[in-house]
């Protein structure tokens, strides 16, 4: 359960920031901070969902949101969220880093502005947005960060997505290394680390015809996703890979010689990902 909090401001209920939020994983954790008596700070580029969104918590468990469209792709958006919320004596008590999306093709189909664009989005805006509400935690001696990471970065790259894995691979690390540094301070953080879940992400990035292919044992709903991911951090998991499939993935991959599992990736990347 939650612990009592030194209070620096008028704000009543903790206050998580998630990213990412109009649908999928994000909107589930939103339910799920949400029924644990959190308010909440909503941002993604579309802000119709997230209106839809906030009216349904609000009804359901009396969840006050603060609704914050933004490009997290664009330098400086993370700065200017936390300004926002500034402006609103708001202050951030749990952060879920979810935003993202996959840049189809191999890595030489796309100019380098696209993968910029990707790179500020999936690894420097979590990573900075850590790091502008982490010192606030500490100072409260309360915090909660899910970094939404991959299964994808257990396993080894694929042909196409050439970016995805490594970014995934990135912010399971980062989070071990968080969880160590913040033990004993308050602060919990867990590397979420889900597979193939039930969500836009795959028609966003035009892969949904070739997953659909994917055997039913290999999905996920996003609620599923979400509650066990949200259990996992109040347990202070560092890295948390929900399904038992998906953990047997994970575990075989690692018992493989690096060879091996390489040319199986080699040989599937054609059913996974576009390019």
């Amino acid at each position: 359960m939650m612990k009592t909090r030194k209070s620096k401001t008028e704000q009543q209920k903790p206050l998580c920031l998630i990213t990412g939020a109009s649908a999928g994983i994000g909107a589930a954790l939103a339910w799920e901070f949400a029924q644990a008596g959190w308010d909440l700070a909503l941002t993604a580029r579309r802000e119709e969902p997230m209106i839809e969104l906030a009216q349904s918590l609000r009804a359901e468990f009396g969840t006050q949101s603060h609704i914050l469209p933004a490009d997290l792709s664009k330098p400086g958006a993370s700065a200017d969220i936390i300004a926002r919320l500034a402006k609103k004596n708001a202050y951030v008590d749990g952060l879920v880093n979810n935003a993202g999306h996959g840049l189809t093709g191999q890595f030489l189909d796309n100019e380098w502005q696209a993968h910029k664009d990707f790179l500020t989005l999936m690894l420097e805006a979590p990573t900075e947005m850590t790091h502008l509400v982490l010192e606030g935690m500490v100072e409260r001696g309360f915090g909660r960060i899910i970094n939404v990471a991959s299964l994808a970065g257990h396993i080894p790259g694929s042909r196409g997505h050439t970016l995805y894995s490594a970014v995934k691979s990135y912010l399971i690390k980062f989070s071990q290394s968080l969880n160590l540094e913040m033990r004993g301070k308050g602060v919990k953080v867990s590397a979420l680390c889900p597979g193939f879940t039930m969500s836009e992400f795959h028609d966003v990035n035009e892969t949904r015809d070739a997953v659909s292919k994917m055997p039913d044992w290999m999905w996920m709903d996003a609620e599923e996703v979400a509650e066990s991911g949200f259990l996992a951090l109040e347990n202070n998991t560092a890295v948390y890979i929900p399904g038992r499939a998906n953990k047997l993935i994970a575990l075989a991959v690692r018992l493989l010689p690096d060879q091996l599992a390489l040319n199986l990736m080699n040989k599937n990347s054609d059913k996974i990902r576009k390019g």
